[in-house]
């Protein structure tokens, strides 16, 4: 399991107990201690420019441009994407903004880009879907699938159904995308679906 930064839709510490205190979790070097007094057996911690492998996999940590605190008063550490080796290449990028090095990051097969923040507004250190076309474009996948759009919003802005604007990011995504990186395939994955690589 793979975790880029501390906030609380990242890392879920209930969600992540489901999944059994022996799963192997990396997650940015000092977020681990918020996991291990959890009783989680294998946690291992990386900063950007580590590399690890588990199996036949190599996963280097790669630079991310976002807010490091887990609030109140939490756990802090720098955020990470992560560029996974095996069979073929995946860029994760967790939740990031553009950065100056973000081409050296690529070329890769599939990139995880995300495409929009949790709410009806953006936030700091997210991509919209305008900036994460341009990404895409910097890094080079031969696939994209956008992330971290659609799931979550403020429970005030749902009661009434499903808000509009959950459903406008891989719209936007895909026009941006064909301006900026025409070549790259886009997969647009919806809750519960899921694509061969």
């Amino acid at each position: 399991m793979l975790i880029s930064h501390g906030h609380y839709d990242h890392l879920d510490l209930p969600s992540l107990e489901k999944l059994g205190k022996k799963l192997p979790i990396v997650v940015p070097r000092g977020l681990g201690g918020l996991l291990r007094k959890k009783k989680f057996e294998s946690v291992l911690e990386v900063e950007a420019g580590e590399t690890l492998s588990i199996g036949n996999v190599q996963i280097r940590a790669v630079p991310a441009e976002h807010d490091r605190g887990r609030a109140p008063f939490g756990a802090s550490a720098d955020p990470v994407g992560y560029v996974v080796s095996g069979s073929s290449s995946i860029y994760f990028a967790g939740d990031t903004d553009l950065f100056d090095d973000m081409a050296e990051l690529g070329p890769v097969d599939v990139g995880l880009i995300p495409i929009w923040g949790w709410g009806p507004g953006l936030g700091g250190g997210h991509l919209d879907p305008e900036r994460a076309a341009e990404a895409v474009a910097r890094i080079g996948p031969k696939t994209v699938i956008p992330i971290h759009w659609g799931t979550y919003f403020p429970i005030h802005l749902g009661l009434t159904g499903k808000p509009r604007f959950v459903d406008l990011p891989p719209l936007q995504f895909a026009a941006a995308l064909k301006e900026h990186a025409p070549d790259v395939e886009l997969r647009v994955l919806r809750v519960g679906e899921e694509t061969d690589v």
